[in-house]
């Protein structure tokens, strides 16, 4: 009978905080992002690969899920309440929404990224690691 050895689990918590805090999801040092939206190849830090990441759609939707379910119901509030102008809505609701919009969209695609790895998808898998290590020369 062969022993397996599984590895041990990743904190999709944990993995999930970083990825908000746009650090990498494994050490939570180095930087996720070399741009506003474009992920690093490599964590800067340790070295954990992130060219294989597909978040793809999931942060532009879960953004506007979660921007949708904040304005929506604050502007519904503020009409029932105060009945303003329309410019005042204008100049209310649209500088929030566009706001938390971009504020939100790297820090949820860093959530994915973190999950994705917590639970290895799309090439985070412990044994894919491994073999990356294995056929990268050593310094």
């Amino acid at each position: 009978m062969q022993d397996f050895a599984f590895p041990a689990p990743r904190s999709w918590t944990s993995a999930c905080l970083r990825g908000l805090g746009k650090r990498c999801p494994a050490c939570g040092k180095g930087r996720l992002f070399s741009g506003y939206l474009s992920v690093n190849p490599a964590c800067p830090d340790c070295g954990l690969e992130l060219h294989h990441q597909r978040a793809d759609d999931a942060p532009p939707y879960l953004t506007i899920f979660i921007v949708g379910h904040i304005v929506v119901p604050l502007m519904l509030l503020v009409e029932k309440l105060w009945h303003p102008d329309l410019w005042i809505h204008f100049a209310l609701w649209l500088p929030l929404t566009l706001g938390l919009s971009l504020w939100l969209l790297p820090r949820i695609k860093g959530v994915v990224i973190g999950l994705q790895w917590a639970f290895g998808m799309h090439g985070f898998a412990p044994a894919a690691e491994d073999e990356n290590r294995a056929l990268t020369p050593a310094p």
